[in-house]
């Protein structure tokens, strides 16, 4: 008797399925949980083959006498959200500041003070209050500034003190604070270079009051007005260098009477300026370094001579 073989289907036999195989989905795709989503999701569906997506021409025709340029990254402009392409963006270029008269800000009330005292380790000398500190009266007291900052890092002080704090310096630090200029303004840059020199005597007067033992100058111009002054001719590119001055170039020195005095030891810094970009913040860290190991040796010294008495 020959045996038969029963092939039996992979589909679900209660279906009904016949022997050409097709599944219930197949023949009434009507009746597929997806087809109701058909369209919702085409954003999502994978896209051909590269190699089967024809390329584009190098240019796009606007119409038969009219040619885009090459496509690139170079080129291409934003889109908004619906396709519709942006204008490029142009960069405004800040307006450099020059000269402004004292009229230009006689409306603002200078609360800024020296914080001075005698006997000091180091004093500061800025260049003019800028209007946030004039305003508030704390020495540089913008958020750009990086004078407090450099101060501590350098070890001028043994931790980072407040612009707030500004006139306790001279108790709490042996440090005092000055500028070559009262006036407020924007930047430096509205400083003329004759109202700089004119406060050269000045200075040099607080520190033959106070005799400081060194003097630190915050920022090149100030000690390009400085020499100026003392030697009738603008400086030289060669002769300027940051850090310690020969000692010929003390300050404050009183030269007769019985109160006669060296003067006062004679540093450069850099500006803290944060309008200031000519130098990196490494750069200017190194710089400063040199003052504070000093000022930090200094007060280490005091500290142990105050102890021993």
């Amino acid at each position: 008797m020959a045996s038969s073989v029963v092939v039996q289907s992979n589909d679900n036999p209660s279906s009904g399925d016949d022997s050409s195989g097709l599944t219930s989905l197949e023949r009434n795709p009507q009746h597929s949980p997806s087809s109701k989503l058909d369209g919702k999701f085409d954003q999502y569906k994978c896209q051909p083959a590269a190699a089967s997506i024809p390329r584009k021409s190098a240019t796009n025709a606007r119409g038969p006498d009219q040619q885009q340029r090459p496509l690139s990254i170079k080129h291409k402009r934003k889109t908004t959200a619906s396709g519709k392409s942006l204008p490029p963006v142009k960069k405004v270029k800040r307006a450099s500041s020059g000269y402004a008269p004292p009229s230009k800000y006689a409306h603002l009330v200078n609360k800024l003070t020296d914080s001075l005292a005698p006997n000091l380790i180091c004093l500061f000398v800025g260049l003019n209050p800028g209007i946030r500190t004039a305003t508030t009266g704390h020495a540089y007291n913008h958020p750009s500034n990086l004078f407090w900052k450099l101060l501590h890092k350098s070890k001028c002080t043994p931790r980072l003190c407040r612009a707030e704090e500004d006139g306790d310096m001279p108790k709490l630090y042996n440090l005092g604070l000055t500028n070559i200029v009262s006036r407020p303004t924007k930047d430096g840059a509205e400083l003329s270079k004759a109202e700089m020199d004119a406060g050269v005597a000045e200075l040099e007067a607080k520190i033959a009051l106070q005799k400081p033992e060194a003097v630190a100058i915050v920022g090149k111009s100030i000690w390009e007005s400085i020499w100026r002054v003392r030697h009738g001719s603008n400086m030289k590119k060669d002769q300027f260098k940051y850090g310690w001055q020969d000692d010929t170039e003390r300050m404050g020195v009183v030269k007769t009477g019985e109160g006669s005095w060296p003067g006062a030891k004679l540093f450069v810094a850099t500006t803290t300026s944060g309008l200031a970009a000519g130098m990196r913040p490494y750069e200017k860290e190194a710089i400063w370094k040199d003052l504070g190991d000093w000022v930090a040796e200094r007060r280490a010294e005091r500290n142990d001579e105050t102890a021993a008495c």
